[in-house]
Protein backbone atom coordinates (compact mmCIF):
# COMPACT_ATOMS: atom_id res chain seq x y z
CA UNK A 1 0.00 0.00 0.00
CA UNK A 2 1.52 3.29 -1.11
CA UNK A 3 1.33 6.70 0.51
CA UNK A 4 -1.88 8.72 0.67
CA UNK A 5 -2.60 10.42 -2.64
CA UNK A 6 -3.98 13.95 -2.28
CA UNK A 7 -4.82 16.32 -5.15
CA UNK A 8 -4.20 20.08 -4.80
CA UNK A 9 -6.17 21.76 -2.00
CA UNK A 10 -8.43 23.61 -4.41
CA UNK A 11 -9.45 20.33 -5.99
CA UNK A 12 -10.12 18.73 -2.61
CA UNK A 13 -12.45 21.61 -1.74
CA UNK A 14 -14.23 21.18 -5.07
CA UNK A 15 -14.57 17.42 -4.86
CA UNK A 16 -14.99 16.69 -1.15
CA UNK A 17 -18.66 17.78 -0.80
CA UNK A 18 -19.66 15.50 -3.68
CA UNK A 19 -17.66 12.66 -2.19
CA UNK A 20 -19.31 13.05 1.23
CA UNK A 21 -22.79 13.40 -0.28
CA UNK A 22 -22.23 10.23 -2.27
CA UNK A 23 -21.05 8.27 0.75
CA UNK A 24 -24.08 9.40 2.76
CA UNK A 25 -26.37 8.21 -0.04
CA UNK A 26 -24.55 4.85 -0.09
CA UNK A 27 -25.04 4.49 3.66
CA UNK A 28 -28.74 5.37 3.37
CA UNK A 29 -29.20 2.84 0.58
CA UNK A 30 -27.60 0.04 2.59
CA UNK A 31 -29.59 0.99 5.71
CA UNK A 32 -32.82 0.83 3.68
CA UNK A 33 -31.96 -2.70 2.56
CA UNK A 34 -31.07 -3.76 6.11
CA UNK A 35 -34.42 -2.45 7.37
CA UNK A 36 -36.25 -4.18 4.51
CA UNK A 37 -34.85 -7.53 5.73
CA UNK A 38 -35.25 -9.12 2.31
CA UNK A 39 -31.59 -9.70 1.52
CA UNK A 40 -28.44 -7.59 1.24
CA UNK A 41 -25.55 -7.14 -1.13
CA UNK A 42 -22.78 -9.73 -0.68
CA UNK A 43 -20.45 -7.65 1.50
CA UNK A 44 -23.34 -6.52 3.68
CA UNK A 45 -24.49 -10.11 4.15
CA UNK A 46 -21.03 -10.68 5.64
CA UNK A 47 -21.27 -7.55 7.80
CA UNK A 48 -24.71 -8.55 9.03
CA UNK A 49 -23.59 -12.08 9.84
CA UNK A 50 -20.68 -10.80 11.92
CA UNK A 51 -22.97 -8.22 13.53
CA UNK A 52 -25.49 -10.85 14.60
CA UNK A 53 -22.79 -13.04 16.10
CA UNK A 54 -20.90 -10.26 17.86
CA UNK A 55 -23.64 -7.78 18.78
CA UNK A 56 -21.64 -4.99 17.12
CA UNK A 57 -23.82 -2.68 14.96
CA UNK A 58 -23.66 -3.58 11.28
CA UNK A 59 -22.23 -0.22 10.19
CA UNK A 60 -19.43 -0.52 12.74
CA UNK A 61 -18.72 -4.03 11.48
CA UNK A 62 -18.48 -2.58 7.97
CA UNK A 63 -15.88 -0.09 9.21
CA UNK A 64 -13.84 -2.84 10.88
CA UNK A 65 -14.04 -5.09 7.80
CA UNK A 66 -13.02 -2.12 5.65
CA UNK A 67 -9.89 -1.66 7.78
CA UNK A 68 -9.05 -5.35 7.39
CA UNK A 69 -9.56 -5.07 3.62
CA UNK A 70 -7.20 -2.08 3.54
CA UNK A 71 -4.57 -4.24 5.22
CA UNK A 72 -5.02 -6.56 2.23
CA UNK A 73 -3.79 -3.68 0.06
CA UNK A 74 -0.32 -3.87 1.68
CA UNK A 75 1.15 -6.44 -0.72
CA UNK A 76 -0.74 -4.97 -3.71
CA UNK A 77 0.97 -1.54 -3.76
CA UNK A 78 -2.38 0.22 -4.13
CA UNK A 79 -2.38 3.94 -3.28
CA UNK A 80 -4.79 5.26 -0.65
CA UNK A 81 -6.93 8.25 -1.49
CA UNK A 82 -8.85 10.54 0.82
CA UNK A 83 -12.00 8.96 -0.57
CA UNK A 84 -10.73 5.52 0.41
CA UNK A 85 -10.43 6.45 4.07
CA UNK A 86 -13.71 8.36 4.16
CA UNK A 87 -15.46 5.47 2.43
CA UNK A 88 -14.48 3.16 5.28
CA UNK A 89 -15.77 5.50 7.99
CA UNK A 90 -18.67 7.53 6.61
CA UNK A 91 -20.81 4.75 5.15
CA UNK A 92 -20.67 2.71 8.35
CA UNK A 93 -21.52 5.70 10.55
CA UNK A 94 -24.47 6.65 8.33
CA UNK A 95 -25.80 3.08 8.40
CA UNK A 96 -25.70 2.88 12.20
CA UNK A 97 -27.24 6.34 12.71
CA UNK A 98 -30.01 5.62 10.19
CA UNK A 99 -30.88 2.27 11.76
CA UNK A 100 -31.32 3.95 15.15
CA UNK A 101 -34.65 5.27 13.86
CA UNK A 102 -35.43 3.18 10.76
CA UNK A 103 -37.09 -0.10 11.74
CA UNK A 104 -38.33 -2.97 9.60
CA UNK A 105 -41.93 -2.16 8.57
CA UNK A 106 -44.67 -4.59 9.55
CA UNK A 107 -46.44 -4.74 6.14
CA UNK A 108 -44.63 -6.49 3.32
CA UNK A 109 -45.25 -3.57 0.95
CA UNK A 110 -43.27 -1.32 3.29
CA UNK A 111 -40.32 -3.71 3.23
CA UNK A 112 -40.53 -4.00 -0.55
CA UNK A 113 -40.54 -0.20 -0.81
CA UNK A 114 -37.37 0.08 1.28
CA UNK A 115 -35.73 -2.64 -0.77
CA UNK A 116 -36.73 -0.90 -4.00
CA UNK A 117 -35.02 2.39 -3.09
CA UNK A 118 -31.88 0.88 -1.53
CA UNK A 119 -29.84 -0.03 -4.64
CA UNK A 120 -30.74 3.17 -6.57
CA UNK A 121 -29.61 5.27 -3.60
CA UNK A 122 -26.39 3.26 -3.45
CA UNK A 123 -25.85 3.58 -7.21
CA UNK A 124 -26.35 7.35 -7.23
CA UNK A 125 -24.10 7.64 -4.19
CA UNK A 126 -21.47 5.56 -5.97
CA UNK A 127 -21.68 7.88 -8.95
CA UNK A 128 -20.99 10.88 -6.72
CA UNK A 129 -18.12 9.38 -4.74
CA UNK A 130 -16.42 7.61 -7.64
CA UNK A 131 -16.99 10.66 -9.84
CA UNK A 132 -15.30 12.85 -7.23
CA UNK A 133 -12.04 11.09 -8.12
CA UNK A 134 -10.57 11.06 -4.61
CA UNK A 135 -9.78 7.38 -4.41
CA UNK A 136 -11.56 4.02 -4.70
CA UNK A 137 -13.40 2.26 -1.92
CA UNK A 138 -11.40 -0.38 -0.03
CA UNK A 139 -13.22 -3.32 -1.61
CA UNK A 140 -12.91 -1.89 -5.13
CA UNK A 141 -9.21 -1.24 -4.55
CA UNK A 142 -8.70 -4.84 -3.44
CA UNK A 143 -10.43 -6.04 -6.60
CA UNK A 144 -8.41 -3.84 -8.94
CA UNK A 145 -5.18 -4.58 -7.07
CA UNK A 146 -5.69 -8.32 -7.57
CA UNK A 147 -6.66 -7.75 -11.21
CA UNK A 148 -3.34 -5.97 -11.79
CA UNK A 149 -1.64 -9.26 -10.94
CA UNK A 150 -2.98 -10.69 -14.19
CA UNK A 151 -6.33 -11.99 -12.96
CA UNK A 152 -9.49 -11.10 -14.94
CA UNK A 153 -11.43 -8.31 -13.22
CA UNK A 154 -14.75 -10.11 -13.63
CA UNK A 155 -13.40 -13.32 -12.14
CA UNK A 156 -11.82 -11.47 -9.21
CA UNK A 157 -15.04 -9.59 -8.47
CA UNK A 158 -17.17 -12.70 -8.72
CA UNK A 159 -14.78 -14.72 -6.58
CA UNK A 160 -14.62 -12.10 -3.84
CA UNK A 161 -18.36 -11.50 -3.75
CA UNK A 162 -19.30 -15.19 -3.79
CA UNK A 163 -16.80 -15.84 -1.00
CA UNK A 164 -18.07 -13.08 1.30
CA UNK A 165 -21.69 -13.93 0.46
CA UNK A 166 -21.23 -17.58 1.40
CA UNK A 167 -19.31 -16.72 4.56
CA UNK A 168 -21.88 -14.11 5.58
CA UNK A 169 -24.77 -16.49 4.97
CA UNK A 170 -23.08 -19.16 7.09
CA UNK A 171 -22.66 -16.59 9.86
CA UNK A 172 -26.36 -15.73 9.79
CA UNK A 173 -26.55 -12.82 7.34
CA UNK A 174 -29.69 -12.38 5.25
CA UNK A 175 -29.46 -13.48 1.62
CA UNK A 176 -32.62 -13.37 -0.42
CA UNK A 177 -34.45 -11.55 -3.17
CA UNK A 178 -32.66 -8.32 -2.20
CA UNK A 179 -29.32 -10.01 -2.77
CA UNK A 180 -30.31 -11.00 -6.30
CA UNK A 181 -31.77 -7.54 -6.95
CA UNK A 182 -28.59 -5.84 -5.80
CA UNK A 183 -26.32 -8.21 -7.74
CA UNK A 184 -28.25 -7.82 -11.01
CA UNK A 185 -29.12 -4.12 -10.81
CA UNK A 186 -26.21 -2.33 -9.18
CA UNK A 187 -23.83 -2.61 -12.15
CA UNK A 188 -26.21 -1.11 -14.74
CA UNK A 189 -27.40 1.53 -12.25
CA UNK A 190 -23.86 2.71 -11.48
CA UNK A 191 -23.09 2.63 -15.21
CA UNK A 192 -25.96 5.06 -15.80
CA UNK A 193 -25.18 7.27 -12.80
CA UNK A 194 -21.43 7.63 -13.19
CA UNK A 195 -21.03 9.66 -16.44
CA UNK A 196 -23.25 12.62 -15.46
CA UNK A 197 -21.90 12.66 -11.89
CA UNK A 198 -18.19 12.52 -12.74
CA UNK A 199 -16.36 15.78 -12.21
CA UNK A 200 -14.21 16.80 -15.18
CA UNK A 201 -10.53 17.31 -14.66
CA UNK A 202 -9.59 20.97 -14.15
CA UNK A 203 -8.26 22.76 -17.24
CA UNK A 204 -4.51 23.19 -17.47
CA UNK A 205 -3.54 26.84 -16.87
CA UNK A 206 -2.24 28.59 -19.97
CA UNK A 207 1.12 29.41 -18.40
CA UNK A 208 1.60 25.85 -17.30
CA UNK A 209 0.62 24.57 -20.69
CA UNK A 210 3.09 26.90 -22.38
CA UNK A 211 5.93 26.02 -20.03
CA UNK A 212 5.24 22.33 -20.54
CA UNK A 213 5.98 22.61 -24.27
Amino acid sequence: MRALLLPPAVEVRRRLPRLLFGLVLCGLGIAAMVAADLGLGPWDVLHQGISRLSGIPIGTVGILVGIVVLLGWLPLSERLGLGTILNVVVIGVVIDLTLLWLDTPEPLWGRIGLLAVGPPLFAIGSGFYIGAGLGPGPRDGLMTGLAKRGLPVGAVRMGLELTVLALGWLLGGTAGVGTAYFALAIGPMVHLALPPLTLPEPPIPTDAAVSAR
